[in-house]
């Protein structure tokens, strides 16, 4: 969680192929492997699975929701070895002048189609 999100209650559960993440990490694999083990310790099911929510940015463009991750690397990646389709998000909505801000000059590349896109959507829990 961040500063940016640390008031919102909203939660929103996207899947995980819909999340573009333009920044390579550096990854750290003890972060990863403990938190994998914090995921194996819970209800697969449950609305909670011990990891706080990620940051996700999303902008709304041709009618279209894109949605953007900068931070929460770790988490990425052990939902992903842990096979999760969807993750625990706060989505913050951003326009493309603030995600110019992220991307600079490759931003028209942030809104190419990719043959992995999955359309957006989530469910909304407390």
């Amino acid at each position: 969680m961040s500063i940016q999100t640390s008031n919102m209650n909203r939660i929103s559960f996207l899947p995980l192929s819909s999340i573009r993440r333009p920044i390579v990490p550096v990854l750290d694999e003890d972060k990863i492997t403990r938190m994998i083990e914090t995921l194996s310790r819970t209800d697969p099911e449950a609305i909670d699975d011990g990891l706080p929510p990620i940051d996700v940015l999303r902008v709304r463009k041709n009618g279209k929701d894109w949605y953007f991750g900068f931070g929460g690397c770790h988490r990425f990646q052990a939902y992903e070895r842990t096979g999760k389709q969807t993750v625990k998000c706060k989505v913050v909505p951003v326009t493309e002048s603030m995600l110019h801000m992220y991307v600079g000059g490759s931003l028209d590349e942030m809104f190419k189609e990719r043959p992995a896109d999955v359309p957006p959507h989530s469910v909304t829990a407390i």
